[in-house]
């Protein structure tokens, strides 16, 4: 059984995650904390197979929890939760250590495909098309994917690489496909963790 442990200073978002970690059967122990000193102190007392952290824009206290925990604690297992267009948390997460992103609105198959691959792999999980074979992005793809893990909305990379919005969607939809990602959120992880992106 899977022990997972919630960091979130919300309750609603702590309740509603609880909810659906009761709801999958391989979950056995859930427990909940409110910040990171509170995520430090339980976890030092019993470690957890899964920490799930919850990340906001603009707000510093799920990546610094993350940051703190993981540097005390290099095996844990943490993997973010939060807003799929907010990229420049998710970025954040991923380079202090975070094995994974799931979306506020992530599906429970989804949820469980993820506690299962990371719990199993301990490795990011995503599909294994981004893992196992090799992705070439062409320049303006890369360039691309650069900007969303800054956080800048097509229009904003459209300006720099001057391009229309339509040719930059194309091409989020083109890397999208190549290295198997559903959305922003998810290609960002998958660039930083391939060192696509920095």
């Amino acid at each position: 059984m899977t022990s997972v442990l919630i960091c979130d200073e919300r309750r609603s978002a702590r309740d509603g995650l609880t909810r659906v970690m009761n709801a999958i059967p391989s979950v056995g122990t859930i427990d909940c904390v409110a910040d990171g000193d509170e995520l430090l102190a339980r976890y030092g007392r019993e470690s957890a197979d899964i920490v799930l952290i919850g990340t906001q824009r603009a707000l510093t206290g799920g990546i610094e929890a993350t940051r703190r925990l993981l540097a005390v604690h290099p095996n844990g297992v943490v993997i973010v939760f939060g807003s799929p267009d907010d990229t420049a948390s998710i970025a954040a997460a991923i380079a202090c250590g975070a094995r994974g992103f799931l979306r506020w609105d992530a599906t429970q198959p989804e949820i469980i495909s993820a506690l299962a691959d990371t719990v199993s792999s301990h490795r990011l999980p995503s599909p294994r098309s981004a893992e196992d074979g090799h992705v070439n992005l062409t320049e303006r793809e890369l360039q691309v994917l650069r900007g969303m893990s800054q956080g800048q909305s097509n229009g904003e990379i459209g300006r720099e690489l001057f391009l229309s919005e339509d040719t930059v969607k194309t091409h989020a939809r083109r890397l999208f496909r190549k290295l198997g990602a559903r959305d922003r959120a998810q290609a960002v992880a998958i660039g930083f963790r391939r060192g696509l992106v920095a």
